[in-house]
């Protein structure tokens, strides 16, 4: 059994025991959240729009961390103009313990 849940923008496809990284949520390690925005779920069929509109997805908060540092650089050639910068984006760990569909 798997669901796809949105969270910060993005898509995830998760199943129960699921370790995955996703954008900064403000919870504190080792707390339990519930996600509601469940976009399918799929058990012996696959059900989404009106059919899992009372889904949730429930999980644990493993970490709060950094990502690896990726590097912007801007160039202009011939006009002597370079600029350089890092980002290091923040994320929340969590393991996803149960899906209610």
């Amino acid at each position: 059994m798997y669901a796809i849940i949105a969270t910060g923008g993005k898509q995830y496809k998760v199943e129960e025991g699921d370790c995955i990284k996703v954008e900064k949520l403000d919870a504190e390690v080792g707390s339990e959240i519930t996600i509601d925005t469940v976009l399918a779920v799929k058990d012996a069929d696959l059900k989404c729009g009106n059919d899992v509109a009372n889904a949730s997805v429930t999980a644990t908060v493993m970490d709060q961390g950094k990502g690896k540092k990726v590097i912007v650089y801007k160039y202009k050639r011939k006009s002597g103009y370079h600029k350089k910068n890092g980002h290091r984006q923040l994320y929340t760990q969590i393991k996803i313990d149960k899906i209610n569909a």
